[in-house]
């Protein structure tokens, strides 16, 4: 699908699309511009295969239990500084205008009033899976990626990250009490109720939602409270 066109704007929601994305990107040799915020913070990266790191050269593994727009909120003024750094190089792309780029991963924090530009270049990684000399591209691999079923009667979906992770389930309550519904916590798992949904989301990572036999829906709800 991305073998036919020249660029592509990140505008997900999850680390684990924008790591799909990366390994397109780096297969196929199409730049993508990466861009995310939350609350007042956002962040924008300019993508050039065989040029610059990639996402996975910066990052070590995706980012599980994060902040996201349902727990913390979101400014507009910070979604329109993201799209307008985004837009900015996407222009200068298409436009074949390559020395003008930025080349440097961009944070900003408007209510906090930080701005950073961070010369990333040295992350490149050779022994990167995605962008280096052996290129595996993992995250296309099943094996890689989040794992959904539907438990058999039972009304629920389970979901396992792409990774290993071991989940800190006292920040996970801080965060999510915040938001309504119902928190229960015990050393080994945290049960979130809101609306007609349960979410039982245990410390390596796997979330049991109930309440739904439909993945979509799980999943949405997965990365609308955990990131």
């Amino acid at each position: 699908m991305a073998e036919n066109v020249n660029l592509i704007i990140d505008a997900t929601d999850n680390f684990e699309t924008r790591m799909i994305i990366n390994d397109v990107s780096q297969k196929v040799g199409v730049p993508w511009i990466y861009g995310a915020c939350v609350g007042s913070y956002g962040i924008s990266y300019t993508i050039i295969p065989e040029k610059t790191p990639c996402l996975s050269c910066i990052l070590e593994t995706v980012p599980l239990g994060g902040l996201t727009c349902d727990t913390a909120g979101i400014i507009h003024p910070a979604v329109n500084m993201v799209v307008s750094h985004q837009i900015s190089e996407a222009l200068k792309i298409l436009v074949g205008d390559w020395d003008s780029l930025r080349n440097k991963l961009v944070s900003f924090d408007l209510w906090k009033n930080h701005y950073t530009s961070i010369n990333v270049d040295k992350l490149k990684n050779e022994d990167c899976p995605t962008c280096g000399v052996k290129r595996t591209y993992p995250f296309l691999s099943f094996e890689n990626q989040t794992k959904s079923a539907v438990l058999c009667g039972r009304d629920s979906v389970q979901i396992r990250p792409s990774v290993p992770v071991v989940r800190n389930l006292e920040a996970l309550e801080k965060l999510l009490i915040n938001q309504g519904g119902t928190v229960q916590r015990n050393p080994y798992l945290l049960s979130y109720t809101v609306d007609t949904h349960r979410l039982v989301i245990f410390k390596d990572g796997r979330v049991l939602v109930h309440g739904t036999k439909d993945i979509t829906e799980a999943k949405s709800l997965y990365h609308k409270y955990l990131g």
